[in-house]
């Protein structure tokens, strides 16, 4: 009876963590499948990196990731990560019309930090592929330094 039910929760288990079926964003994540490959919306960066050059530790600086919807169908970005706390992005939460332009908009603090920082956001999207990545990069220096 034992070996039965350890089974039945072992397959329960098996079928709950199938990666095909889970989700980590707030989007509809069928929103990719359901369009043609050619009516996908397209997010085309101005750049895809920017260098803010040197940062006095401790500064906290902005860059705003400008970008527009090459596609054929509204872009839906559902996610926004960035590989430090130290970085945070904001996206925009209604969708991008084809044709039309918005901003990622990031932050990063650099208290805590000392030399070359290469911040990477990773934005999840209904694009394919669904996930784009831009970078941040700076020098951070020594406030008393010049």
């Amino acid at each position: 009876m034992k070996k039965v039910f350890l089974g039945i929760i072992a397959v329960g288990m098996l079928t709950a963590c199938d990666p095909a079926k889970s989700t980590t964003n707030t989007g509809d994540s069928t929103a990719t499948a359901s369009v043609p490959a050619g009516q996908l919306p397209v997010m085309k960066f101005e750049r895809e990196t920017h260098d803010f050059g040197k940062i006095k530790a401790g500064d906290l600086v902005h860059y705003d990731f400008k970008f527009t919807n090459t596609g054929k169908s509204p872009l839906i970005i559902t996610n926004a990560t960035a590989t430090c706390g130290c970085t945070k992005p904001e996206f925009p939460k209604a969708p991008v019309a084809p044709g039309a332009s918005g901003v990622i908009k990031v932050t990063f603090n650099s208290a805590g930090k000392m030399g070359l920082q290469d911040k990477q956001i990773t934005l999840t999207a209904n694009t394919n592929p669904a996930e784009t990545r831009v970078h941040l990069i700076g020098d951070v220096t020594n406030p008393t330094s010049n």
